[in-house]
């Protein structure tokens, strides 16, 4: 990759948007057999790691917006990997479980995306790796309370 002049470089989320798409690609290659896109584990993981949320959890937990959320539960409850049951105190929400093929898919899958992780580890070094995820969860953090004060 070239580097250019910063008069003439890309935006930063012109930047991180590639990287992220490349990354995904990665993990998406590596799902290929299992019949789950990035976006969908990305959600089955985060309903199997607490089981009974309710739609607006899951899309904060997995940062995607509530819309892209329900079409992607949709999908996964299509596929058996989830089931709704409606809200004890709330009957016009639902919560959100694991089936046991979703727990199992999910075991399964777990050491693929975290070798996807570690390949990108490899690319630098372990104080790089750090920093670049305190600085990308930093920049996440600064712009969700911007967000929250412009609203």
């Amino acid at each position: 990759m070239t580097i250019m002049k910063p008069e003439r470089a890309p935006a930063i989320g012109f930047i991180m948007g590639v990287a992220y798409r490349k990354i995904a690609s990665l993990l998406q290659q590596r799902l290929k057999g299992f019949d789950i896109t990035p976006e969908q584990w990305a959600v089955l993981y985060q309903i199997d790691l607490a089981d009974g949320l309710i739609q607006k959890e899951i899309a904060d937990r997995s940062g995607k917006d509530k819309p892209t959320t329900t079409r992607i539960i949709d999908h996964l409850e299509h596929k058996e990997l989830v089931h709704k049951q409606t809200g004890k105190q709330d009957r016009r929400s639902f919560l959100v479980y694991s089936t046991a093929r979703g727990k199992a898919l999910i075991q399964e899958t777990l050491p693929l995306e975290q070798s996807v992780t570690e390949d990108v580890k490899h690319m630098m070094s372990k104080d790089e790796y750090s920093m670049l995820m305190e600085l990308l969860q930093r920049i996440s953090l600064q712009l969700s309370i911007q967000a929250e004060q412009e609203s």
